[in-house]
């Protein structure tokens, strides 16, 4: 294994393990509150947290023969993510 494969799997590691870490906070919010908000946060985290594994591990079981086809879905995944993200900050508002 090269150095670079290596820390490719050291990053992906430490981003799945500080994702996992938000999602469990953002889901135990919303356990706490009842909050709309709290969910579509969790789901955002749990879809990149997804993005991140799904990466790593194909990539390595490919042994990244095919790059595009996993950017796309590593991309497909972050963008739902943080469209969900961003949508309960945004119902999160208070109102005028």
């Amino acid at each position: 294994m090269t150095s670079v494969e290596m820390g490719y799997l050291l990053f992906g590691g430490v981003s799945a393990a500080a994702g996992v870490t938000m999602v469990g906070l953002s889901a135990n919010a919303y356990w706490r509150t009842g909050r709309r908000e709290m969910f579509h946060l969790s789901i955002g985290f749990t879809l990149i947290v997804a993005a991140v594994v799904t990466t790593v591990i194909s990539g390595y079981l490919s042994g990244f023969e095919a790059p595009r086809v996993l950017l796309a879905v590593q991309y497909g995944l972050m963008s739902m993510g943080f469209l969900s993200i961003v949508y309960s900050l945004i119902t999160n508002r208070p109102p005028r």
